[in-house]
């Protein structure tokens, strides 16, 4: 079962609805009803309800999907998969020895990495900082979570990072993750209820630079150091999100060092269960 946010038209209000096959059904209209819904006890029979009781369904070529979150803050775990602590002891001579202590230590590494505006959905760009050289995207499972960090479903996301600018000072993290455009969500949302296997999800990313493939790679969720129960945990320590709360589970997948986006070029992230998330990139001073 999955859900999307989306437009119709040129009307700015956004709808949510229920994505089979290429059609949706429409639940409802609002800026915050995917928060709503979301956060209801009762999420998956009224998504049955508004299943059963629809008259008018929506060709999903007709209208322009968003990125599934409506005031939610964006966290991400960082070193959940041992190529990611290796990829980023070589980024980072003087901060080699903290990511492996990181990754074998109970608390995990979570990070603040973007408000609503700075997210892209579907078919929007994601951006390179204009002062780094050397940005990957990042593909990672991303768990959708209610407010009383109840995990309702699962989207994709895409964690762009600058990794000359966290290789040159660890604790140049928030600049080397957080700025505008800096995340990709989307394009749905896969209800937690109606997925049978979410700890073995393989997850594929392709880069595309004019008509060629410039990289490919896979992993699976099985591959994670972390449950996603104790990622939830520790992100609940001390803090609330009254909206809800989407959390990136960190990635397995690391292009090889000589490798850097360039504008232009096209991530396509692939989930099993989710679907693909497809942003061009773009680099540009704002």
């Amino acid at each position: 079962m999955r859900i999307a946010k989306y437009l119709t038209g040129t009307d700015p209000v956004p709808w949510v609805g229920l994505v089979e096959n290429d059609t949706i059904f429409p639940i409802g209209q609002g800026d915050r009803l995917l928060s709503e819904l979301l956060d209801a006890d009762d999420l998956e029979e009224r998504v049955r309800r508004t299943r059963s009781a629809s008259s008018v369904p929506v060709p999903m070529g007709s209208v322009r999907l968003l990125a599934p979150l409506d005031a939610q803050e964006v966290w991400g775990a960082g070193v959940t998969y041992e190529r990611s602590k290796v990829a980023r002891q070589e980024e980072s001579e003087q901060g080699a020895t903290f990511y492996d202590l990181v990754y074998r230590a109970p608390r995990p590494e979570l990070f603040f990495k973007a408000t609503p505006s700075r997210v892209a959905g579907p078919g929007q760009p994601v951006r390179v900082r204009h002062d780094s050289d050397w940005s990957v995207p990042e593909p990672e499972l991303a768990l959708v979570l209610s407010s009383s960090l109840r995990l309702v479903g699962f989207t994709i996301g895409n964690d762009m990072s600058a990794r000359d600018i966290e290789g040159e000072n660890p604790l140049y993290l928030p600049q080397a993750k957080v700025y505008d455009a800096c995340c990709g969500l989307g394009p749905v949302i896969r209800l937690a209820s109606s997925l049978s296997s979410p700890s073995a999800i393989e997850i594929q990313v392709e880069i595309e630079r004019g008509s060629e493939t410039v990289f490919l790679g896979k992993t699976s969720t099985a591959k994670m150091a972390r449950r996603f129960e104790d990622l939830i945990a520790w992100l609940g320590r001390d803090n609330s999100f009254p909206h809800g709360v989407i959390l990136l589970t960190g990635t397995g997948i690391v292009p090889p060092d000589e490798f850097s986006l360039q504008s232009g070029d096209l991530v396509k992230i692939s989930m099993e269960g989710i679907g693909t998330l497809i942003n061009p990139v773009v680099q540009t001073r704002v």
